[in-house]
């Protein structure tokens, strides 16, 4: 049961990612599987020139008998489309190659955010920039409480990936409603680069950005409410698998 329990929990159950891509006359052969969570699977790649790419596979297998490769088809889909929409922006990667399960997109030199690590100058000015020019394209990132998805490139400059939960008006139309929400969640992005940035530079913390940090609002305030417990069950459990050898160890983090 536990082992049957591991492999409905990654997206594409007992299997491992596919050893290679084509994309027209190039092949790309994995190099690195990176996360192999519940509804996608990601890995570097290599052309025969040695350059990178990354794969990401979404979910293809159901859930204890339930249909869940839907999800895995339609997260796959959205984030192409956001993908596109930002495909005249510098700062986020390109899409190679896209199918009904899996898409492959540019690799970006450089590292994930990180405490302890300090940034240049510009950075967090760069990102702020960054993610307004998103919102005047009505468009919310959503997850930049997460650093990994906050890229220090080598050239010292913020790059985004992974818009498998962004925002727009798109899917539920041009209405009060749905812009009154994509307006929360665009607050959102703000208050959670605060938040990294009072960690990792401290020396540029405003009185100012300390006033709209304390400023987080109701739908922050609920997230947290509703997120902080499952992440903490989600983290002790995945923690018990990978102890046991039924996860990858960069399984989802």
């Amino acid at each position: 049961m536990p082992l049957r329990l591991a492999h409905a929990m990654r997206a594409l159950g007992k299997d491992e990612l596919p050893g290679q891509i084509r994309v027209r006359q190039f092949v790309y052969t994995l190099d690195q599987t990176i996360k192999h969570d519940f509804f996608a699977a990601t890995g570097f790649y290599k052309d025969t020139f040695g350059n990178r790419a990354v794969g990401k596979f979404g979910r293809r297998i159901s859930f204890y008998g339930l249909p869940t490769a839907w999800i895995g088809r339609w997260l796959v889909a959205r984030e192409v489309h956001f993908y596109t929409r930002l495909s005249d922006v510098p700062n986020v990667p390109q899409v190679l190659e896209r199918a009904p399960t899996y898409f492959l997109h540019e690799y970006v030199p450089g590292k994930p955010l990180k405490r302890g690590e300090k940034t240049p100058d510009l950075f967090f000015a760069q990102l702020r920039t960054l993610l307004e020019e998103l919102h005047r394209r009505e468009i919310a990132y959503v997850d930049t409480n997460k650093p990994e998805n906050i890229l220090l490139g080598e050239d010292e400059k913020p790059h985004l990936i992974d818009f498998q939960i962004s925002w727009d008006l798109m899917g539920l139309g041009n209405n009060f409603v749905n812009r009154w929400w994509l307006r929360r969640l665009q607050r959102g992005d703000l208050y959670h680069i605060l938040k990294h940035k009072k960690r990792i530079r401290p020396d540029q913390f405003t009185e100012e950005d300390r006033k709209a940090l304390e400023n987080r609002g109701v739908l922050i305030n609920l997230h947290r409410l509703v997120t902080k417990p499952y992440f903490v069950v989600r983290r002790k459990l995945f923690k018990w698998m990978r102890a046991k050898g039924w996860l990858l160890p960069e399984g989802s983090k």
